[in-house]
């Protein structure tokens, strides 16, 4: 579940939870990363996004632990981002673990609409079983979600999804997931996500580019512009590593692809 306070999430079990009733769908949600348990990076990551995008989308991983929640999302106010953080249904706990299935990502979604909060759901388009998805939407929906984020999927995948989730009833907003990748570490990164398969040849394309940084930001602002031409899609998740030079540097570049996609789309800030 991606919590996105609406006054202030990639997981492919879970949602996020914004406050009803939600401030505003993101035009522009993008991945925040930072060093784990640096104030100081949280601060750099910070300063670079917050003029070119709507929200950050803070992951919750299990394999990679760092500030507790709240404080992440106090953090990322004083710096003024509005943070959705991610909830998911996963523990930590190897005793809880050993009992699996006890809440999966429409009961949680149901559980934050019972306490007041208007929860944006993750779907994954490519999951089996794929012609069951938008149906699954649905059923997110009914439970209280006010928008859904996508995980990553290609542009066909992702327009077969949601006309088969309007068909199926689905009305909410849903942002898209774009992948961008300047060099071989952050297109290696992308390629390990579920659901994600990077064609090789627009891979390789960027990375022999002699200035593979402009090309992967143009190769990005392109699928952006395709994904924001689908019906129902609201906005589009910049998503990935971006960049091996550092996470402020790769916050450079999403912040770069946001303004080129914001300049395409006609929409301001």
């Amino acid at each position: 579940m991606r919590m996105g306070t609406a006054g202030t999430g990639s997981c492919p079990t879970g949602p996020a939870l914004a406050s009803a009733p939600l401030r505003a769908v993101p035009r522009i949600l993008t991945d925040f990363s930072s060093e784990p348990w640096s104030t100081a990076s949280v601060a750099s990551v910070a300063a670079a996004l917050a003029r070119s995008c709507d929200a950050v989308l803070v992951g919750e991983h299990q394999d990679r632990p760092d500030f507790p929640p709240t404080l992440h999302a106090s953090l990322l106010l004083a710096a003024e981002v509005r943070p959705w953080m991610t909830l998911t249904c996963r523990d930590r706990n190897r005793i809880v673990l050993e009992q699996v299935f006890d809440l999966d990502g429409t009961r949680l979604a149901a559980l934050a609409g019972s306490v007041g909060v208007r929860p944006a759901v993750a779907e994954t388009p490519t999951a089996p079983p794929r012609p069951l998805r938008g149906f699954r939407l649905l059923q997110k929906q009914r439970a209280g979600a006010a928008v859904a984020v996508l995980n990553h999927a290609s542009v066909t995948a992702v327009a077969g999804f949601m006309a088969a989730a309007a068909r199926a009833g689905v009305t909410i907003p849903v942002i898209a997931a774009v992948a961008v990748f300047t060099d071989e570490l952050s297109a290696t990164v992308l390629s390990a996500l579920p659901g994600l398969e990077l064609d090789p040849a627009a891979v390789r394309a960027v990375l022999d580019h002699p200035d593979p940084v402009a090309a992967g930001i143009e190769a990005a602002a392109r699928e952006a512009r395709t994904l924001l031409a689908i019906p129902g899609v609201a906005g589009v998740n910049i998503s990935g590593l971006a960049s091996a030079r550092g996470y402020s540097y790769g916050a450079q570049v999403k912040a770069e692809l946001a303004e080129r996609i914001r300049a395409g789309d006609g929409h301001d800030h």
